[in-house]
């Protein structure tokens, strides 16, 4: 691992002379690749030096203990063990700095939240998960910019798409998507009987225009009317899109915006997002790892997590933990279940070498 580390620092050193360089500062793609690199860098090797400093410590430690009186022995003894399990623990942290990084962290992600199973009482609980996740990017500083949002009949949502930045923002909500469910009496019900009902949460990972080649002619553009509630211009011009990737079948469509340009540029954002996540999904997929979409088919059964409204409870099927705090929770309050989604995954990741 030495031998690791110190390749680590010298490239460190290397990246840092880079930053110092005027070309870097002119070339702002080369600016960002490298501040990200050093910035993955900085803390193995910040560590990497507590971990020297750690090493001294118990070879001072071991002489003091050595040559310690009899009456001495047993606090140098002491001074000795912790400092010996200091270095441990240090250990134990670079080991975990040096596991294959996520290639999408520190990336902004695009969430898409649909009602799916349960009618309108689904795109009310869409309208839930959505303020929830609101409230929750705010908790944390995260930006939120809405790309396309369509109410239901009774202030639900057949479907939202928004952006959330922050320099955490895919490892903060990488592992919402998939099947969320709800066991609650719906407004719609009118004889008190507790419904399941269930929506569907996508994240991706936001795509730049270097991450994905997109080739033109593999685009098929369609433009029309909006429908629904707008400005002026909504039902009077083109200024839809429809923006279908011919190769993979991928669709996006945009309406919100007034401008044709406007909403085509708001449908290449996510079009470049989910073919980037395609892509992502193939590799991961052509290495063994061979995981089950997020969304699946939108069916209860499918479920990642189980909100329950009669016993105020909120369970995460995938690390089997129950909460009994859904007001909090849906009120922002996700950081428990975020920060034990990361565990479980930093574990897997010690103990399968899963990347």
């Amino acid at each position: 691992m030495d031998e690791r580390l110190d390749a680590i620092e010298e490239e460190f050193a290397a990246v840092e002379a880079r930053l110092m360089e005027p070309a870097t500062s002119a070339d702002p793609n080369l600016l960002r690749d490298l501040s990200r690199r050093h910035k993955e860098l900085s803390e193995i090797v910040g560590t990497y030096r507590q971990l020297r400093s750690a090493r001294e410590d118990v070879e001072v430690a071991a002489e003091l203990f050595e040559g310690a009186e009899p009456d001495e022995r047993d606090e140098m003894r002491g001074e000795l063990d912790r400092a010996t399990q200091a270095v441990a623990t240090i250990e134990d942290a670079l080991q975990g700095l040096l596991l294959p990084k996520d290639p999408n962290d520190g990336r902004a992600v695009i969430v898409e939240i649909r009602g799916a199973e349960g009618g309108e009482e689904a795109n009310l609980f869409a309208r839930d998960l959505y303020d929830m996740y609101l409230r929750y990017a705010a908790n944390r500083g995260f930006k939120v910019e809405v790309i396309e949002e369509h109410a239901s009949e009774r202030d639900g949502l057949d479907e939202v798409v928004f952006k959330i930045s922050g320099a955490e923002a895919w490892t903060r909500f990488e592992h919402e998507g998939g099947v969320h469910r709800v066991q609650r009496v719906p407004v719609t019900e009118s004889k008190g009987r507790v419904h399941t009902s269930s929506a569907t949460v996508m994240v991706l990972p936001e795509a730049e225009e270097v991450d994905v080649d997109v080739d033109p002619n593999d685009l098929k553009i369609d433009v029309y009317r909006s429908s629904g509630p707008g400005g002026q211009s909504v039902n009077t011009t083109d200024s839809a899109v429809r923006i279908t990737h011919v190769p993979t079948g991928i669709v996006v469509a945009m309406q919100d915006e007034k401008s044709q340009i406007q909403n085509r540029a708001k449908a290449m954002l996510v079009l470049r997002s989910r073919l980037l996540k395609a892509a992502q999904d193939a590799a991961a997929a052509e290495a063994g790892d061979l995981r089950r979409s997020q969304v699946g088919g939108g069916g209860r059964a499918e479920k990642i997590r189980t909100y329950n409204f009669k016993e105020s409870r909120v369970t995460d099927h995938r690390i089997n933990l129950t909460l009994y705090k859904l007001d909090a929770v849906l009120n922002g309050d996700l950081d428990e279940i975020v920060d034990a989604l990361m565990a479980a995954k930093r574990a897997r990741q010690l103990t399968e070498g899963d990347a």
